[in-house]
């Protein structure tokens, strides 16, 4: 009998099934057994892929993944081992099922036949009808494996949308409580988007010094964008007998005011419990309570100074800053932007974090652009 006979037993008198059932890749240094098996296999209704050198089948799998290997192990230059572990180590072949076919039988040629990463080992000589079978199995089990690999990936994307969609609600929910206590004391109603504006230019000016690299990262930047508008969330527990005042106020009116800012911290506190994974919000409790502490120590409410001052809150009170200054409010006139700026550069080291009043210095120009712009441009979210 032949090397082909002694390694397959009978072919197979049926005819071949309709339609491609999937890609079988054949590695076999016998020409003869390639040639039965390919007749065998596509019989059985695969598509077949026969290479006679492990290095070959290895080059037509990256460049198109077949739905199984049938691999001979008793090869000249790479041995089915060495072809195995090569598949095994790659990101985009490493899912393929091998099946080891080989007359070396003993149980150490097995194990390391399983260890190397194969599915399933047959034993020459051996009947098509038992190959048939085993390779049925296995494609049809790795097309249920890229099945439910689809699936989850389909399930993920479902998932994530309805996160995005329930938290860009929540956002929304707030941004819209943010700018109900804004609108109260801001003729023009886009205090928030300014602010935001701001925040960004900063942040970004940051991020680009040495010392701010590993801290300003593009997810902090995102957070303090995010959670900005809710600076001053706690206005709207502070009456509007103080709020709207066009005078100065009295020390116990300034004591009521300045209790917004623990009092938006509080409610954002509230809002956190239920979602402790939300690091927008998180953010936004550390704005809410320190906006308006001062570098020097003197700021309330909690009398922080330097850089116990939380960094957001640090970029957030020259961004709120810069735009309180220019709008005009019940109780003062609006400032021009020259103004506006040499007051604030005026503060640097006593109301402000010099870095933060360094980078504003160079970004003033930027804050004139995004200012004028607002205010040329249509409330578009308060149109909707």
């Amino acid at each position: 009998m032949n090397a082909a006979m002694e390694a397959i037993g009978s072919a197979p008198a049926s005819p071949a099934r309709p339609g491609i059932r999937g890609t079988v890749m054949v590695v076999d240094d016998n020409p003869a057994n390639l040639k039965l098996m390919e007749g065998m296999l596509r019989s059985g209704g695969y598509a077949v892929r026969s290479f006679p050198r492990g290095r070959m089948a290895l080059a037509s799998a990256t460049e198109k993944v077949p739905d199984l290997i049938l691999l001979d192990i008793d090869m000249p230059d790479m041995n089915g081992y060495e072809v195995c572990e090569r598949l095994k180590s790659s990101v985009q072949l490493s899912e393929i099922p091998v099946i080891f076919l080989s007359a070396m039988n003993a149980p150490e040629d097995r194990l390391r036949c399983f260890r190397a990463g194969g599915v399933d080992y047959v034993s020459k000589p051996f009947q098509f009808e038992e190959v048939q079978a085993r390779v049925d199995a296995h494609v049809r089990l790795r097309r249920l494996q890229q099945r439910i690999e689809t699936d989850n990936f389909r399930l993920q994307e479902l998932v994530e949308i309805q996160v995005r969609k329930i938290a860009d609600a929540q956002m929304e929910t707030l941004f819209a409580i943010a700018r109900l206590a804004e609108a109260r004391d801001d003729e023009t109603g886009r205090h928030v988007e300014r602010v935001q504006a701001f925040c960004k230019l900063l942040a970004i000016g940051l991020s680009e010094r040495p010392n701010y690299k590993t801290t300003v990262s593009g997810a902090w930047i995102g957070n303090l964008v995010h959670s900005s508008p809710i600076h001053d969330i706690g206005k709207v527990a502070i009456p509007d007998r103080i709020l709207l005042k066009p005078g100065r106020l009295t020390s116990e009116e300034f004591a009521i005011m300045k209790t917004h800012a623990a009092l938006g911290s509080q409610t954002l506190k509230t809002v956190h419990e239920r979602y402790p994974d939300n690091d927008f919000i998180e953010m936004g409790i550390l704005i809410a309570r320190s906006h308006h502490e001062w570098w020097d120590g003197t700021g309330y409410p909690d009398g922080l100074a330097g850089d116990d001052i939380p960094l957001c809150a640090r970029v957030l009170a020259v961004a709120d800053c810069y735009d309180a200054l220019r709008s005009k409010r019940s109780y003062k006139p609006a400032l021009p932007h020259a103004e506006a700026c040499a007051m604030i550069l005026q503060e640097s080291g006593r109301h402000f974090d010099p870095a933060v009043t360094a980078v504003f210095a160079e970004l003033a120009e930027g804050f004139r652009n995004v200012w004028e712009r607002m205010e040329t441009t249509p409330d578009i979210a308060a149109e909707r």
